[in-house]
């Protein structure tokens, strides 16, 4: 015999059901960067024009579990969220941390020389140079 969902929770106690449904809506939030696109509707080949990169860029960085801040802020962008980095103590409610996978103009130079492979020219003094 069968017993449905809806039958075994209405035997829980109601703090157990209640924990069930709290967790669930956890588990809900919790998700990837791949199931993050899907939801957004996007393929990896759309996102990774709005990225200005390959779709196996796009891939590579689905599978990481290690990314540079920059990278993760541009692919939120790039699916249409905004990123935020949440620190979280024992003892105290949860803090943005700001300054952190925001852009920054002074970054973008260098991000963009490095995307053709070459660094910024430097003077002798460290300065950027017109190359």
């Amino acid at each position: 015999m069968t017993v449905s969902l809806e039958e075994v929770l209405n035997q829980m106690p109601e703090e157990e059901r209640a924990e069930v449904f709290r967790r669930a809506d956890e588990i809900r939030q919790e998700i990837n960067l791949r199931e993050m696109r899907r939801l957004r509707k996007l393929t990896q080949v759309r996102l990774s024009k709005k990225l200005k990169i390959g779709q196996e860029g796009v891939s590579r960085i689905e599978k990481r579990s290690d990314l540079y801040l920059s990278t993760l802020r541009d692919y939120v962008e790039g699916v249409g969220g905004k990123l935020s980095l949440v620190v979280e103590f024992p003892d105290r409610a949860p803090v943005v941390l700001s300054g952190f996978g925001e852009g920054s103009e002074s970054s973008k130079p260098r991000k963009q020389a490095a995307k053709r492979g070459k660094r910024p020219a430097r003077s002798k003094a460290g300065r950027r140079v017109a190359a």
